[in-house]
Parts: structure tokens; sequence; C-alpha cells
């Protein structure tokens, strides 16, 4: 299991802005080194390989940041060395069957921050922006899937407003891992 974080004691001063395809190579970097961080200890690692090349490659994530129906965050900021500390998605295209019946719904999709800066504004940064654009987009309900062993994040998401609404499978290769599904109005 990962080892949990603390808040980093540096201000860290986060900037949000639009992704932009020479933003690939580091958000690739960034979302594996996350995902095999909180995920790779529970699945074989063949199934964690192929995944991680076929979900966080450059060119996958290319093709996230040029459709038209997924919009991509990233974070910055000033004390990081790497160029991209926390992304996220706006995904408009997916949905599930426990949210048909919400107002106007919207995925929030791939929160992810590098573990340097958790607990220092990035994530809440990342979900406020969210959340203003899928609001200017006349969207009512933001949902999201969160692993059912992820503690910590879904602590996060529930101190943001977040409930509990459904669950579904995830399937990685041979793994099948499930995913709760929370919503709230925006």
């Amino acid at each position: 299991m990962p080892e949990s974080t603390t808040p980093s004691p540096l201000p860290q001063n986060p900037t949000f802005r639009l992704a932009r395809p020479e933003d690939a190579p580091a958000i690739a970097h960034l979302g594996s080194t996350v995902f095999r961080t909180t995920f790779g200890y529970s699945m074989p690692p063949s199934d964690l390989e192929t995944y991680l090349q076929t979900s966080y490659s450059a060119s996958s994530i290319t093709c996230d940041l040029l459709n038209p129906t997924i919009t991509v965050l990233v974070a910055t900021s000033p004390i990081s060395p790497y160029p991209i500390v926390g992304f996220s998605q706006l995904n408009r295209s997916s949905s599930e069957p426990c949210i048909a019946d919400s107002p106007k719904p919207v995925e929030l999709q791939r929160l992810y921050v590098d573990t340097s800066f958790h607990g220092g504004g990035v994530g809440k940064g990342l979900v406020g922006e969210v959340e203003r654009i899928a609001k200017e987009e006349g969207y009512r309900t933001l949902w999201l899937g969160v692993w059912e062993e992820n503690f910590k994040a879904q602590g996060f998401y529930g101190r943001l407003g977040f409930e509990r609404c459904g669950i579904h499978s995830f399937k990685m290769g041979e793994c099948v891992q499930w995913d709760l599904i929370l919503k709230k109005a925006i």
C-alpha cells in the first residue's frame, strides 16, 4: 500500500490553465507515476504495465487533448522542478446508470496530483476549475469514479460535497477492481 504523504510546508501557489499539446509528455509522466504509486500494488505487474502503456503514453494523452468532448486542465507551481504538478479532465461523453436521472451530468475524470503537492490546494483548485467550466457550460451535476480502496481520495471528495450514488467495475487486463460513483450538484 502506498505511504501516506504529509502536506508540503512550502507555499505552493498553484496556477491552473488549459492543457496544451506540448504538455502531453509531462501529463503522461505524472499520470503514470501517480497511478503506479496509488494502484500498482493491487494488480499483477503485467496488467499494470499494459494499462500504463495504453492510458498514460504521450500519444494517449495527446488523443485526450485533441478530443472535443474532453477538457484537460493542468496545475503548475513555481516551486516545482516539474512542469506540471497536477491535472484533471472534464469528460462530456461518459455516463453511468446511477447518474442517468441527475440533471445535466458531466464527469470529473483523472484528478491526479504529484504526491509532494498533496494538501497544498492543487487538487481542490483543479476541482474548482472543473466545476467552474462545467457550470459555465450549463451542467448541473458533477460525477466521478473513485477506487473503493482509495480512502484518502474518498475523504477528499466527501469534504468537497460529493456523495456516493453507485458502483461499477473497472477492468485492467485480468484485474477487475471496483469504483464508487460519487456525485454532487453544481
